[in-house]
């Protein structure tokens, strides 16, 4: 198995519920050719898990942490597991 290849957990916190946030996170990561899914928690936090070369997923944490125009990311942490090749696309879980 290519060892570049891995499983990351993403949460965010701020105002990133009900700014379009989910939607910026699913269209960055289809770009990136990576899966996995994005969530609203019932925190108020969104919580992205997902898949694929690890410096695609970097990029990715890069993007969240900045978040669309109307969101303000104040806390952000990403907690790195072994690639499980659980998922087909990426998509936003509800």
């Amino acid at each position: 198995m290519n060892e570049n290849l891995k499983r990351a957990e993403i949460i965010v916190d701020g105002v990133v519920q009900g700014v379009g946030f989910r939607y910026f996170v699913i269209r960055k990561a289809q770009k990136l050719k990576l899966k996995g899914f994005v969530q609203n928690l019932f925190s108020g936090e969104v919580l992205t898990v997902v898949e694929g070369e690890k410096f695609l997923i970097e990029e990715l944490f890069n993007e969240i942490k900045i978040g669309p125009s109307n969101a303000s990311v104040t806390k952000f942490d990403i907690q790195w597991s072994e690639y499980k090749n659980e998922f087909k696309n990426f998509e936003v879980r509800y």
